[in-house]
């Protein structure tokens, strides 16, 4: 699946072995302002990148270098949005609008009537950016040493 990029933008196709560098650099840089605000690594930062990327889990964007990614597992109801990471020198440049569509669009293509995901509840700037989407918050849990807060979007 790849998704309908403005003319001359490139669209999001699945990840492949070679993009595993990129992958991780991405996700680093996306996720490394908040290491010092929430205590300790985001969980995305932990994640086997090569194992999600074999697996099918992951989606990149750009060409010839990888700007932005989603890592998305379809679960039984849902579509469960792992991790979507935009490099800071690409903000403000629709890529996070972009592959927040393509999760939307992957879901319908499986079939699923949901996305769900989640946010560390200091990472109030994604909080912010969700709900703007469609995705309304369906609780707040403490999970191991993250403090969460759950969204759903229903298609």
């Amino acid at each position: 699946m790849n998704d309908e990029a403005p003319a001359g933008e490139p669209g999001i196709r699945p990840a492949v072995a070679a993009d595993v560098p990129a992958v991780r650099a991405v996700t680093d840089a996306a996720y490394r302002p908040y290491i010092a605000r929430i205590g300790l690594a985001p969980q995305p930062m932990e994640a086997d990148h090569a194992a999600d990327v074999a697996a099918g889990l992951v989606h990149v964007t750009g060409e010839p270098d990888v700007v932005g990614l989603v890592v998305v597992e379809a679960r039984p109801g849902h579509l469960f949005l792992e991790s979507v990471a935009v490099h800071p020198d690409a903000h403000g440049h629709g890529v996070g609008r972009r592959l927040l569509g393509f999760v939307d669009e992957h879901a319908r293509a499986l079939g699923l009537p949901e996305v769900r995901l989640y946010t560390h509840a200091l990472m109030w700037e994604n909080q912010k950016i969700y709900p703007r989407y469609g995705y309304e918050v369906t609780e707040r849990r403490t999970d191991g040493p993250y403090d969460r807060v759950h969204y759903r979007k229903r298609l």
